[in-house]
């Protein structure tokens, strides 16, 4: 006699359940991920101003399905549902450390590069962290950008916007205070400015750098937040080189974190910029890297940008 042969009849709604099981999961994969299968770069909608160029980057599905809300840090400040202060007076135990009480309903993104001026000293952000609505103490990482200041009286800490691409790079590829310290040092002596405390925060405070900056964002303002409201990120380019790249999941962010950023890129194009000569190609070269798959994603920003994630989720990504 022959082997048995059993077949066994799988009922049509189990089928069905598992077709949706797959549909969902395929969803929420591509959901978590900022590459081309869900965003696109808008090349033809350039926007140029002296020696900055951004190029917008949009959500495939601009309704989109983002996580739960999230505000940032300067938003939160600005409306006084954060408070910043000093985790304590000794200098040794507390420099790296800054106390943040979230009094929101909502979770709260801090970014690395961000600064922070006051307190016994200028910081930046070291970690992209969110806090959580908890109604107690918590404590954000951060590192030095004014090296010859440790005040007996706590003044009070005030936003600062993002770091200029340079030092961001510095913080993102070595978390090394002393190389901080170097770049800051070094942008100060380009800037031929002196400050007795050696503050990275002396640059955006000279009278003619400020005139060159408030152009600057008079015109990006006007163009980006007051007449697009359908971008999720963008490319910036200065000379020959692609300054670097930001993106987020949620567009409420994106545009919270927008004009913080642009202070940033700004600054990089008043100190080190020239006029923008990448070609579309030159430029998708660069794109290409960070956008076609995961893997590349992560194996160019491992070196050169960084990818926060939370909840399986990735909620920014950059790239220089």
């Amino acid at each position: 006699m022959g082997g048995w042969s059993v077949f066994i009849q799988i009922p049509q709604f189990l089928k069905t359940l598992f077709k949706i099981f797959v549909l969902l999961l395929a969803a929420l994969s591509s959901h978590a991920q900022l590459i081309y299968e869900t965003v696109w770069v808008d090349y033809d909608s350039a926007i140029e101003y002296k020696s900055l160029q951004f190029i917008p980057i949009r959500p495939k599905d601009p309704a989109g399905k983002p996580g739960p809300r999230l505000i940032s840090l300067s938003k939160a400040i600005e409306t006084g549902v954060a408070t910043l202060s000093e985790r304590g007076s000794a200098s040794t135990e507390n420099v790296h450390w800054l106390r943040v009480n979230n009094k929101s309903e909502n979770s709260i993104f801090v970014a690395s590069g961000q600064t922070l001026n006051g307190g016994r000293q200028d910081r930046m952000v070291t970690r992209d962290t969110i806090l959580n609505p908890t109604g107690g103490d918590q404590y954000i990482q951060v590192m030095c950008i004014e090296e010859n200041r440790w005040s007996e009286k706590e003044k009070k800490i005030q936003y600062g916007n993002y770091a200029n691409t340079q030092l961001r790079q510095v913080l993102d590829k070595t978390k090394n205070q002393v190389l901080i310290w170097k770049e800051i040092f070094s942008q100060l002596g380009a800037a031929n400015l002196n400050s007795p405390t050696f503050a990275y925060a002396a640059i955006s405070q000279n009278k003619e750098f400020q005139v060159a900056e408030n152009e600057y964002l008079d015109f990006f303002r006007k163009r980006f937040k007051n007449s697009d409201s359908t971008m999720t990120g963008f490319i910036c380019v200065s000379g020959n080189k692609v300054l670097g790249c930001e993106i987020f999941a949620d567009k409420s962010l994106f545009y919270d974190e927008l004009e913080p950023l642009l202070f940033g890129y700004i600054n990089e194009a008043i100190m080190r910029g020239s006029q923008p000569m990448l070609v579309k190609e030159q430029i998708k070269e660069f794109t290409d890297k960070i956008l076609t798959n995961e893997t590349l994603q992560a194996e160019y920003c491992k070196t050169k940008g960084k990818i926060f994630r939370a909840n399986n989720r990735v909620v920014q990504v950059t790239a220089y």
